[in-house]
Order: C-alpha cells, then structure tokens, then sequence
C-alpha cells in the first residue's frame, strides 16, 4: 500500500514521478477499451524534436506499407509484440471522467488504466523507395515543341493525368523531402510551370547540339560559358530559358559563382554515345570511331567513361559493345540484383562493380549486400572474383 503522495490525481504523472522499489495502486478507467485508433511508438532519441516538432509525415497508399518520413530521412514503421502486459495510463487531463479516482477503507487508486498494448510500432531506417517516382515521371516526357512555360497546361491536365506537382510527389513516393529532390536530380527532372517532368533524349539532344553549334558560331569556351549570353541564344533559337538552364544543369556545372558554366566532358561523351547504341550493339572498333567523330573536337572520348553505362561481350574474335544504363535500373537493392543477373548469369568484380556501388541501404555496407545477394568464387588467388545469384 502506498504512502500518501501529494498531488498525485489518477493520471500519468503519478507513474512519472514513481521512485524506484515503490509502488502505487492501479484500476481500469471508466474508458478503458481496445481503443485500436491508439498505438505506442518506440522513438531513437534523435528524432523525439522532429516527433514534438511535427516535423515528420506518415507515407504510403493503402496498399503500402507505411513509412515515417522525417525532413532528411525515411524510416520503416513495423510492429513488435511484447511479452509483458504494457498499461497505457492518460494524463489526469485527458479522457477526464468523475469516477477515474476511486476510494475504499484500505488503499487509494492513483493510476487509472485506459489500454493495454499488445506491442509497439518501432521504427527503422531504410532506403528511400523511389522506384515509383521514375516511373512516374517516364509516363509523360516533356518533347520537342510540346509546349513553352506560358503555355496553358489546363487542356493537357484534362487529358492526361500523368503530371505530378510537388505536393502530388510528396503523397505518392515514400522518401523524405530531401531524397526526394536527390531522386528528382538524379533523374535529370526539371519544374515546368509547377509540374516536375524529364526531358525527352531527343528533346535534350536537340537542345545540346544547338549549344554546341553557338559555341563554335560565337567562338565560346566550353570551359567557361557565360549564362546569360547562352540562354539568350538559346532563346532566340526557340527554347525556354528554363529549358536552356536545365541542358547546362544537366551537361555542365558552374565554376565562377553564377555566371559562368563548364561543360562536363565524361556527360556530354556518354550524351553521345548512349544515342548512337540507341540502335543497337556495334562492333567496338566501329563503336569507338563513331563516338570520336560525334564528341565536339574540343573533347577526346575515353572507354572508362562508360562505366555504368555499357556493357561488352566476346563473340568469336570480335567485341561488341551494347547499352545497359544504370538509370534504366531499379533502385531497390533486391530488384536491382535481380536485374543484373537476369542480363548475365556471372558477374567479374570490375564490371559489377559500377552497377552498385550508388546502392546505400542503411545498415548495410558494400560487403553486406554482396554477402546477401550473391554468391562469390575465385578460382584462384590471383584471379578476378566472380558473382553469381543467391
């Protein structure tokens, strides 16, 4: 039987403030129910100011699992039963009723209980999952002279759902705000009056070469191309200045604060050379004559360039190079592995390598998600390790 303790009143706080190897008397609340609607959460310390802050969303349709999504990372929501009884006490201002306290001749009840909980949701970190995003955003390529940024979407919009708004995003991919807009750069996605679309390969192709003309019209540097002179160009030429600037986003990067821009070499090569294996496998010799004779002549192609990007195979004396993009695979770790051993059976380190090296899974390194996906012989010490499925 507890000692008198002052100010306590029925609810939560009495609990709180319980010091150790005391006790204090319990009852059902008047309320006291399955109350399913509410349901315990474990939290790591480091995100209680995000949870207090409402600083996190829930994410996921019906047919999802669910994820909690902070500002920068995305957690994985599952349940974990418990072997003890856990008793859900409100504080005393809450689910307030008149009978909550009760009395009798020997003990006063303190601590009145509304739930028990079978378990707790926990939460874990996982890798964004925007796989859906891609394929989203693949339904409806912005193409060559579709429209300009004062167009008027509304007909579109009536015709074809496939346009998404950022809000649109945020309710339909489970990952944060900030690997969301990671994902929308790695995709080369760009705002088009409040709508996020890719752009058509022929589309930035067009775009590229017509830059790349002006820069031999106008005796430009590609190493320092000034952005109002290239956008006003482009302009004249019939693209939006939105356009324009996402072509130097895609193919360059800024190296005077916010004026001058450099074309990256390694993107506009592999630009290139990804439109002329468009067609199909070629020969290596045949390939590599080509690509040199479309790279602008102020660049010189190199096959390392195309890591991640191709792929060769021996057929008698001859080696043929085909595309096989990393950005034409899944994301998931699992869907990914999938992928690459469906086009080969064994994998050697070298070419494996460029095709998971981006995967980042929490909890799991490089090793890890070798170790769980595939299987790895060496016939000899000094030979290059082969990988095949799990």
């Amino acid at each position: 039987m507890e000692q008198s303790r002052p100010g306590c009143d029925g609810g939560a706080e009495a609990v709180i403030n319980l010091q150790p190897n005391s006790t204090i008397s319990i009852a059902y609340h008047p309320l006291f129910g399955p109350h399913d609607d509410m349901v315990l959460l474990e939290l790591d310390e480091k995100l209680l100011p995000d949870v207090l802050d409402q600083r996190i969303s829930l994410r996921g349709h019906l047919d999802e699992d669910a994820v909690l999504c902070t500002r920068s990372k995305t957690y994985a929501v599952k349940f974990v039963g418990n072997s003890n009884s856990v008793l859900l006490i409100p504080p005393s201002n809450q689910f307030s009723h008149e009978s909550h306290i009760k009395k009798n001749t020997d003990e006063e009840v303190v601590a009145s209980v509304i739930k028990v909980a079978l378990g707790n949701m926990e939460l874990v970190e996982i890798a964004p999952k925007v796989d859906k995003l891609k394929l989203l955003l693949s339904r409806n390529p912005l193409k060559l002279g579709e429209l300009t940024e004062t167009d008027d979407l509304d007909e579109m919009i009536d015709n074809d759902k496939s346009l998404y708004r950022w809000y649109d995003l945020t309710d339909m991919i489970q990952a944060s705000d900030e690997e969301l807009m990671t994902a929308l750069n790695a995709f080369s996605a760009v705002e088009i009056n409040g709508y996020w679309r890719i752009v058509d390969e022929n589309y930035m192709d067009a775009i590229l070469n017509i830059l790349l003309q002006n820069s031999i019209l106008n005796d430009w540097s590609l190493n320092a191309l000034n952005e109002d002179e290239v956008l006003d160009v482009l302009e004249s030429d019939g693209f939006t200045r939105k356009i324009a600037r996402h072509c130097l986003q895609v193919y360059g990067f800024k190296v005077d604060g916010d004026s001058l821009w450099r074309l990256d070499e390694r993107k506009v090569c592999v630009h290139f050379a990804r439109g002329i294996l468009r067609g199909g496998k070629m020969k290596m010799e045949s390939f590599m004559e080509e690509w040199g004779r479309k790279v602008p002549e102020r660049m010189s192609v190199n096959f390392d360039m195309l890591e991640g990007e191709v792929l060769t195979e021996t057929l008698g004396i001859q080696t043929w190079v085909y595309a096989f993009g990393i950005s034409s695979l899944p994301c998931d770790p699992a869907a990914r592995f999938s992928a690459l051993f469906h086009e080969r059976k064994k994998w050697d380190w070298r070419d494996l390598n460029p095709y998971i090296r981006d995967l980042n899974v929490p909890g799991l390194s490089s090793d890890a998600l070798l170790l769980k996906y595939t299987r790895r012989t060496q016939p000899t010490p000094d030979s290059e390790p082969v990988f095949t499925m799990r």
